[in-house]
């Protein structure tokens, strides 16, 4: 198999799709001829034609509206929103339209879509390019969230992703494309040195939507996360000296409730690690389901390592970033009850 990082196989996932299924397309700003601002519909356009891959004007709620569109009439549409910040314009266009179509349409009508957009921060690109807004999306009944770690499951979801007859948000984790953007900062992902390539297949296979990874095997702790946020944790867990389990959620709608219930039963603890602001974020609904199904199991409080609850700030994104120090921290803290 060949050698591949995540940019890699990412395209190599839309180049499989665009061969194999003649309704797929792909659209958004800048994808055609430059290829995205992170290279992953690199030749795409020059290879499937004008009509399978082009761009759009900067306008992300018409691309989203003429994604649901195509998705009813029956083709399976890959629109790309250059930066998760912007998909907000698009807001509506997702919750009132792509996540409601087949309700409000007695099942005459699906919007089977797939939204890719990198998201996160680790490029200084502040406010505006860097937020993590996984939890908005969550929220929505109708729409499914996935977020990758590695290049074997971006490529193995994304497909998954253009298969599903529901609408998903596929989000990219920029920090993980080609592994550390800045050496000098990064330090919280040395353990991705290992993972920032990987052997992925050539042609068609999947990953299934709504099944975690055990990244990690332990007995003392179980940690939940996903995306650039499962290699923080392996720096966390080997800074902390604990004997922790780490759970890559993979996607967090379908989420894998029982395998999180399991490791959380074996450890007796637990400790959520997101890159978005605390309050509001993911973790309190996990926290929330692990408190509901474990409770009699738990040896101490559940703990939540985040973002700051502020603004995004531009300056200190690497002190606003959870860091493999904040959750060592947080793992001694879970086994001194």
């Amino acid at each position: 198999m060949p050698t591949m990082n995540m940019i890699q196989a990412l395209n190599s996932a839309l180049d499989t799709l665009l061969t194999t299924d003649p309704d797929t397309l792909i659209f958004g700003e800048d994808v055609g001829y430059f290829g995205g601002v992170f290279r992953v519909t690199e030749g795409l356009q020059a290879k499937h034609g004008l009509t399978r891959c082009f761009d759009t004007p900067i306008s992300e709620g018409g691309i989203i509206a003429t994604a649901i569109g195509m998705g009813a009439y029956g083709l399976r549409p890959i629109p790309e929103i250059q930066f998760a910040d912007y998909i907000l314009p698009a807001f509506d266009q997702l919750v009132s339209e792509a996540a409601r179509l087949r309700y409000r349409s007695n099942g005459e009508f699906e919007a089977p879509i797939t939204v890719r957009s990198p998201y996160g921060g680790g490029i200084f690109g502040g406010q505006t390019h860097s937020q993590s807004p996984e939890a908005i999306f969550a929220h929505i009944t109708g729409l499914k969230t996935v977020i990758p770690s590695n290049p074997f499951d971006a490529k193995g979801l994304l497909i998954a992703a253009v298969e599903c007859d529901d609408p998903v948000i596929f989000l990219e984790p920029k920090r993980l494309y080609n592994g550390p953007f800045d050496g000098r900062h990064d330090q919280a992902l040395k353990t991705w040195a290992g993972h920032a390539q990987a052997q992925v297949p050539d042609g068609h296979y999947t990953v299934p939507l709504g099944k975690a990874a055990i990244a990690r095997e332990g007995r003392d702790v179980t940690v939940l996360a996903y995306g650039t946020m499962v290699h923080v944790a392996l720096g966390g867990i080997e800074e902390s000296g604990v004997d922790a389990e780490l759970i890559d959620l993979r996607s967090i709608v379908p989420l894998d409730i029982d395998a999180i219930v399991a490791s959380v039963k074996k450890t007796g603890r637990c400790v959520i690690l997101h890159e978005a602001s605390r309050f509001g974020g993911f973790g309190g609904e996990l926290s929330a389901l692990v408190q509901e199904r474990c409770f009699h199991h738990l040896k101490s409080p559940i703990a939540r390592v985040a973002g700051w609850d502020t603004p995004y700030p531009h300056a200190f994104e690497w002190d606003y970033f959870p860091g493999p120090g904040r959750l060592a921290a947080a793992l001694r803290r879970a086994m001194e009850n």
